[in-house]
């Protein structure tokens, strides 16, 4: 069941996952919660200590779900002390906010289209949409040249390494999340099909070179 579901939020703090959870959850969005144990969904290399409490839903209960939270911090939103930072922020780092909200709050985010429309800029629909589509777009680039891990993968592979293995399955099957639930390739097309060759070289040398070492071993 999980593999239909994405990562929606990410926190560091049980109790605020689990807060999150119930107030979507009150408003019947099925939710799943867990640590972000380092999978193929997530990118390569990740520090596999750096674990974060995840909640994941269906794709289809993403736009759902950020009404809600929003809907949520607005009243929130009139209690904030004179010295809060974003009070300070320029007309363009205010939208950047709105641009990478994924990397923002939900109170950040609704703050920020409050101070804009309070110093007179327009901000509808239309543009929160454009915005949540050209972030979409760069976040959906694959990421940059991978030489160094390939040229790694194949002498693992060659040298019957099982590491080789690794290497090659995550180029060729790692995918990264993007904030509207989607879930695309993490590398280029060629990047990744070299991840393939490694893979199945791997596959190939990995058992022939370990059958080698236990027969010399026994013989």
């Amino acid at each position: 069941m999980s593999e239909n579901y994405s990562i929606f939020k990410k926190f560091s703090v049980l109790e605020q996952a689990k807060d999150v959870e119930q107030l979507l959850r009150d408003n019947n969005i099925d939710t799943i919660i867990a640590d972000n144990v380092p999978s193929v969904d997530s990118n390569f290399g990740a520090n596999p200590l750096n674990n974060e409490i995840e909640i994941r839903i269906k794709q289809s209960d993403f736009d759902k779900a950020s009404k809600i939270l929003e809907s949520q911090v607005e009243n929130l939103i009139n209690t904030i002390d004179d010295d809060y930072y974003l009070l300070s922020f320029t007309d363009d780092e205010l939208y950047d906010i709105l641009l990478k909200s994924d990397e923002w709050s939900e109170f950040d985010y609704s703050l920020s289209k409050k101070l804009l429309k309070e110093r007179g800029k327009s901000i509808d629909d239309e543009l929160l949409k454009s915005l949540k589509l050209k972030r979409l777009k760069e976040l959906a680039k694959p990421e940059g040249n991978q030489n160094s891990w390939i040229i790694a993968g194949y002498i693992f592979a060659i040298l019957g390494g099982f590491l080789g293995l690794i290497i090659g399955y995550f180029l060729w099957t790692s995918k990264k999340t993007l904030p509207n639930g989607q879930k695309v390739y993490s590398y280029y097309p060629k990047d990744r099909k070299h991840g393939k060759y490694i893979f199945y070289i791997s596959l190939i040398i990995y058992p022939v070179g370990f059958l080698i070492k236990f027969l010399s071993q026994i013989l």
